[in-house]
């Protein structure tokens, strides 16, 4: 049975969803007002027991529609015992850290509650550590979470929840055989909640053989966003906060009204409030302010009285000004629908419009999911440099000096200034600037460039991956050099006789890489080591990192197998690079040393024996 699309489902609130008290008071230390669609059919049959076979989008809530019911469970169902009453995974190290960060956010009220990330590419240390203190729930990929159970330092002897997370992404990616090895080593009493954005035959088999009458959830999104509304977003970093990044738009971004969306009540009054000490007209609207006061805002921001309304998503829905020039997403939504809903905010009456997305990197999962969904490409950009701000600071000030001269009320001052001078033999240029300075109070008229101001390209869109192949920015030689062209063959020190096999080999290059599964070519599985190939120009960054990757129990150690010399960051990242240097001659050739990247191949050989 499917439960409603999103225009069927009625407006619920997370207390009708008998949640626990501890779930709660979270969700109310965040602000969290209502569920999406996907967490409102999603949380009453999980609380109920049942298992879960959900079809949703990323960026749907998906996290959360697990999350919080397996939470309000945990005092009940808990056993206390070794090993977790959880196992979510997931198909990414990135997704397991922003699930467990979500639960860990959740459960802020449950005393004693752990969560453990595990992954690939981290050192199997802390993992052990934490496992032996005993967790509440482990978040993992599964060819760590293989690796743990074959150790014996993973048990699944207490787990009463099952959570597979975007299982069609899994499949891609060659982990089903993994996924479907996990299961087999779970009690069979344990609840499961599986979701995929799509249902491919053999994510349906695995939901056949391992789900127990499933209720089945599909959620459609709705996707459609106007083509009258400009939309573009800016990588948060560079030394710059999402709030000076805010003010420098203000400044600089020509509008008429604005609405800037944050997630939480708590953010809407805290942004609101520093917005107005900057001396901006604005106001919060979230779902704590009464409906006559919210009505009242909004009228101000229709009359002019108000320029700049930071809301909640509950509190925007059907907020229709025509004035509204720009949307402002300081916070990404958690949900695609929300996205489409909140730049409608803008655009109105068949006016042009401007929408513009603030994304963390460890937002931009929702940040692909969004561009997906839309089917819309989201331009990259730059924030105005200081330059830029200060050009528009004097051109208003100096406005400010025509409107004045334009009033004609000067007679009574120009006589007192006249006086001034009389007395006080001032040049009148002096003067003026002395006024100017006192017109403009305490705020410095222009801002000094630093380093916020140098660093604003810094993190540009390159960042965001192969989303954004068509940016036109200094980054996309970059982009286009890895991925896109042709391939060279790299060796790893990873083989037939430690029982790695090619899925293995994919999912942790695709994962630790961000390279697309049908961009790694051949792989050929030696004894001792293993060719696979891989897109020329791989980034030196990405080089070191996969060196330190772990598959099969292993390091990769990866380095091309020609014999060139490793990518210049492998030297940087180091420690391995001092070895070879003391046993060379000692002379001092600093730049000789580089060059004995050779005898370091030669060096891996006898590693892997």
């Amino acid at each position: 049975m499917s439960a409603p699309t999103e225009n069927e489902s009625p407006q619920v609130a997370f207390s009708d969803l008998a949640l626990s008290d501890a779930v709660m008071a979270a969700l109310a230390d965040v602000g969290y007002e209502t569920p999406s669609p996907i967490q409102a059919a999603t949380i009453p049959p999980l609380l109920d027991g049942k298992d879960v076979l959900g079809q949703a989008q990323t960026g749907t809530g998906k996290t959360a529609a697990f999350a919080l019911p397996i939470l309000s469970g945990l005092p009940d169902r808990g056993k206390g015992g070794k090993g977790p009453q959880a196992l979510v995974l997931t198909p990414t190290r990135e997704l397991t850290i922003q699930v467990a960060e979500a639960f860990q956010r959740y459960a802020s009220h449950i005393p004693g509650f752990h969560v453990l990330p595990i992954y690939g590419g981290q050192g199997y240390g802390p993992q052990l550590a934490a496992l032996k203190r005993g967790v509440n729930v482990v978040v993992g990929t599964p060819g760590r979470v293989m690796d743990h159970l074959k150790r014996g330092t993973l048990k699944l002897d207490a787990l009463d929840w099952m959570v597979l997370d975007e299982a069609d992404e899994m499949l891609r990616m060659g982990f089903i055989e993994d996924v479907e090895w996990i299961f087999e080593h779970t009690p069979p009493q344990r609840q499961v909640a599986l979701f995929s954005a799509t249902m491919p035959s053999a994510i349906r088999r695995i939901a056949k053989t391992h789900l127990r009458e499933p209720q089945e959830i599909t959620i459609q999104t709705k996707t459609t966003t106007a083509i009258n509304i400009r939309q573009r977003y800016w990588i948060v970093g560079g030394g710059t906060s999402k709030l000076d990044a805010l003010t420098r738009l203000l400044e600089a971004e020509p509008f008429d009204a604005m609405i800037v969306f944050a997630r939480t009540k708590k953010s809407t009054d805290e942004l609101a409030e520093r917005l107005s000490a900057r001396g901006y007209a604005c106001a919060a609207l979230n779902g704590d302010i009464v409906q006559a006061q919210r009505e009242r805002t909004v009228a101000k921001l229709k009359n002019g009285q108000l320029d700049i309304i930071v809301a909640t998503d509950v509190a925007a829905r059907g907020l229709d000004v025509e004035r509204i020039s720009h949307v402002i997403n300081f916070d990404i939504p958690h949900d695609t629908e929300a996205y489409v809903h909140r730049i409608g905010r803008t655009g109105r009456a068949g006016r042009e419009g401007d929408a513009i997305l603030f994304v963390t990197m460890r937002e931009k999962r929702l940040f692909k999911a969004i561009e997906r969904a839309t089917r819309q490409a989201i331009e990259p950009m730059d924030l105005p440099s200081i330059a830029e701000v200060n050009e528009q600071r004097v051109a208003r000030f100096k406005q400010r000096i025509s409107v004045t001269l334009a009033e004609g009320k000067l007679k009574p001052f120009r006589e007192l200034l006249d006086e001034y001078r009389a007395e006080h033999n001032v040049d009148p240029e002096e003067l003026a600037a002395a006024l100017a300075y006192l017109a403009q109070g305490d705020e410095p008229l222009m801002l000094s460039p630093g380093k916020a101001d140098r660093g604003d390209r810094s993190a540009g869109p390159r960042d965001m991956g192969a989303q954004t192949p068509k940016s036109a920015n200094k980054s996309k030689a970059r982009q286009q050099s890895f991925g896109d062209g042709d391939l060279e063959t790299f060796r790893i020190e990873v083989g037939r006789t430690h029982g790695v096999e090619p899925r293995n080999i994919v999912g942790a290059i695709a994962n630790e890489a961000g390279v697309d599964s049908a961009h790694i070519g051949r792989i050929d599985i030696r004894d001792d080591f293993s060719l696979v190939d891989l897109p020329k120009g791989m980034p030196e960054d990405i080089f070191a990192h996969l060196k330190t990757v772990w598959v099969a129990g292993r390091q990769l150690e990866i380095q091309r197998e020609d014999g060139a010399p490793p990518a210049p960051a492998a030297g940087r990242r180091g420690k391995p690079g001092p070895k070879p240097k003391s046993k060379s001659k000692k002379p001092g050739k600093a730049k000789a040393k580089p060059g004995k990247a050779k005898p370091g191949k030669k060096r891996a050989k006898p590693k892997s024996e």
